[in-house]
């Protein structure tokens, strides 16, 4: 994994202000340690490149959530499993660094992967899953409600 994740890279959803992921989500848990972090990705293509958003979504145990994202504009991925792989790097690589650099827990990866074979998604789902729990990390797919790839399928568009 080198994507080498910029920190000063992402913003808060309900205003667009650029946040620093570390100190966003460090200073979030000082006030309250109950919330609980999830992290997903997603991609689009749009004609000549692939969009892919990462989120982080810090869900409040007693009421909502506050979702911070980063947008990357990337060379076309032609190749589904390829675009899909990419969207694992960026969720698993920032799960990383929030808990190495960050000393965060995250509690789930969420990625829109389907298990059922009639998706295209499932070529890619059992690596992606395998991958995801070999770095220790809870990692949640299709059918289940996955906050974080749900997120940032909204706002890749």
């Amino acid at each position: 994994m080198s994507l080498n994740v910029e920190m000063n890279g992402f913003k808060r959803m309900h205003d667009g202000t650029p946040v620093h992921l570390i100190n966003h989500v460090r200073t979030t848990l000082d006030h309250d340690p109950d919330v609980e972090i999830l992290v997903g990705s997603d991609s689009h293509n749009r004609s000549e490149h692939t969009i892919y958003t990462t989120t982080v979504v810090l869900r409040y145990r007693q009421n909502g959530a506050q979702v911070i994202y980063r947008r990357e504009k990337a060379s076309k991925v032609h190749d589904l499993w390829t675009r899909l792989w990419g969207e694992v790097e960026r969720s698993l690589e920032v799960a990383i660094t929030l808990t190495q650099e960050g000393g965060v827990r995250v509690s789930r990866i969420d990625m829109d992967l389907n298990s059922d074979p009639r998706h295209g998604s499932h070529k890619v789902f059992h690596s992606a899953v395998g991958y995801v729990r070999a770095h220790g990390y809870e990692a949640r797919t299709k059918p289940d409600m996955l906050i974080a790839s749900w997120v940032a399928n909204v706002l890749c568009n």
